[in-house]
């Protein structure tokens, strides 16, 4: 009698067992119309996922309305501190790079320095909350510095263009994942004149 009741408690154990990590192992998959217009409806399905989903580039047209994995609410990437028309610049962890994603937004913002001679910016380097202040400030300065070189090079005059670095002191996105990090690792175009 004893050996049954041990035996169905350690059955009912590995039962337990087996659906918490059955349930953990699931995640929400988000299907969305590409296109359908803003504010479409998203269909949801379950399906076992062996490695996290990533997340569309910072920026990129297919991330600027994308409803939230663990809702049914949606968020918009913000477009950083930019001058318009001039457009933020993201870049990947850890890195001063200019994505290869992101050089079509450098040139438009170089083609709009060469039509509006009188125009001046400071390119702010940003960081995201990860990384020692010090470091932070230091990457912040290469992407700002990589970003101003890239505009030298598509012929916008350098001394119309100063850097400052921010690290990770002016967060676009206060938040603590990967789509807030992705959006504060940016360098941003604002004109001072």
């Amino acid at each position: 009698m004893v050996k049954k009741y041990y035996k169905s408690v350690a059955a009912a154990s590995l039962a337990v067992i087996f659906l918490i990590f059955s349930s953990a192992c699931s995640q929400k998959v988000i299907k969305v119309d590409q296109n359908a217009g803003t504010g479409s409806a998203v269909k949801t399905e379950q399906k076992q996922v062996k490695e996290p989903a990533k997340l569309p580039p910072a920026g990129s047209e297919e991330s600027l309305s994308t409803p939230l994995a663990n809702s049914s609410t949606s968020f918009t990437i913000l477009e950083g501190r930019s001058t318009g028309p001039m457009l933020p610049v993201y870049f990947d962890f850890d890195r001063s790079g200019i994505r290869l994603d992101q050089q079509n937004r450098i040139e438009k913002n170089a083609q709009y320095l060469k039509d509006n001679k009188n125009a001046k910016i400071v390119v702010e380097g940003n960081c995201d909350e990860r990384g020692t202040n010090e470091y932070n400030m230091a990457l912040g300065e290469r992407r700002a510095v990589n970003a101003k070189k890239y505009l030298v090079n598509l012929g916008v005059d350098g001394q119309r263009i100063n850097t400052i670095s921010y690290g990770e002191e002016k967060p676009l996105n206060h938040g603590h994942d990967e789509l807030a990090w992705s959006q504060n690792r940016r360098a941003d175009f604002v004109q001072t004149k």
